[in-house]
């Protein structure tokens, strides 16, 4: 006997429950997504590379005649002043000169006194460029301050008045170093021309400049032929950094362009600028033994010099190249972006669903890109959206 559906409302309530289970189970869920929104903030296109700060100026002493070098009393770091004694040698006997090697010998103080008179020349002319450079600024302080020139041409002549004096600075320095190689040219001379038979003295080595011992490669006494190292000598308290970047990253980069060293010790980035790409490339294995073509890049510091002074020879920075900055930039980050159509594209939460919105993409850093069509500031995006995720889906933000 069959029974009506309508006498039993417990059998009718049970195919109502289970029939709207299946129809919950099989409707399509929101995908759980991250949002956020597109907003105007800095943006800062960059080069980092790992890099070591050296002396500019640096000299390695070496022995002007072959003799016996007593020992070093000195250690790397200690103060050195121009014309200090730092060791002696001991000549050895020498014999009288023959006609060739007199005429090397005067030959090779010919040679010191030309370089000499060419170290002058240099110097006369860096503090010639040192006048313009100043007085340049000078002129154009005023009309900074009208407002009648931009702002990076003021910065560019004040870059370029700390160029100058660091290379007036640099040039006074090889004026002192051709002064020394002078004195031992000289020296040489009258230690080995002379036909007397003298008892040998002790050669004096004096310091060509005022700074601190860099190295010391020759500490104990003994023999020591002519040309071999002694001390090396440098003003540390003039410092360039040197970074070495992929070729293909070094022709992005521009002297004057400026730069950021990070990591080197103090709470706050150090500024400064290029001086010096360098047109000759080299062969460097990286640390996953791929060969890459580098190339050195020749950066100065520009902020106050008692802000790095605590800095010395061979010290640890991380160079951050400033290839393109604006402070009001519409952003979004990188990981919201996909291809479509041989363009970008991106998801924004238009009530509670996704939808597709093709942009036109401009500058990028890794980790922000620039958006210049397709997307308003304060609009909802999908960050890092998963294959779940489609035009027209339902989405809810976590």
């Amino acid at each position: 006997m069959r029974i009506p559906l309508q006498q039993h409302p417990v059998i009718a309530l049970i195919s109502v429950l289970i029939l709207g289970l299946l129809v919950w189970g099989f409707w399509p869920q929101p995908v759980l997504v991250e949002a956020v929104e597109v907003r105007l903030a800095p943006l800062t296109v960059t080069i980092e590379e790992e890099g070591r700060t050296r002396v500019i100026d640096r000299y390695i002493i070496s022995a002007p005649v072959d003799g016996v070098a007593c020992r070093v009393q000195l250690d790397v770091g200690d103060p050195v002043e121009q014309g200090q004694v730092l060791l002696s040698i001991t000549p050895l006997e020498s014999q009288v000169l023959d006609p060739r090697s007199r005429a090397q010998a005067e030959a090779k103080v010919a040679a010191a006194k030309a370089a000499f008179r060419a170290a002058e020349e240099q110097a006369r002319a860096a503090a010639a460029a040192e006048q313009l450079a100043v007085t340049e600024l000078k002129r154009k302080r005023p009309l900074m301050d009208k407002e009648l020139i931009a702002r990076d041409v003021y910065d560019k002549a004040v870059t370029e008045v700390k160029s100058t004096i660091a290379a007036r600075r640099s040039d006074e320095f090889n004026v002192k170093v051709a002064t020394h190689e002078l004195r031992s040219a000289r020296m040489v001379l009258d230690y080995t021309a002379s036909t007397t038979r003298k008892p040998a003295e002790r050669l004096p080595i004096r310091s060509p400049i005022t700074g601190r011992i860099l190295k010391v490669p020759h500490e104990c006494e003994g023999p020591v032929r002519t040309s071999d190292p002694l001390l090396e000598v440098g003003d540390p308290s003039i410092l360039e950094i040197e970074v070495d970047v992929l070729s293909s990253d070094a022709v992005k980069i521009k002297p004057g362009m400026n730069v950021l060293f990070d990591r080197w010790g103090g709470e706050q980035p150090l500024e400064g600028v290029v001086r010096i790409v360098e047109p000759v490339g080299f062969t460097k294995v990286s640390a996953l033994g791929v060969e890459e073509q580098r190339v050195l890049i020749i950066s100065d510091f520009t902020s106050p010099a008692e802000q790095w002074q605590r800095l010395g020879d061979g010290y640890r920075v991380e160079a951050r190249f400033i290839l393109w900055h604006e402070e009001n930039v519409l952003q979004v980050p990188a990981s919201s972006l996909f291809r479509f159509d041989n363009g970008w594209a991106l998801f924004v939460i238009e009530g509670q669903h996704a939808k597709r919105h093709e942009v036109k993409v401009g500058q990028r850093n890794g980790l922000s890109a620039q958006i210049l069509d397709g997307v308003k500031e304060g609009d909802k995006v999908i960050n890092h959206p998963s294959d779940e995720v489609e035009d027209g889906r339902s989405v809810k933000e976590r």
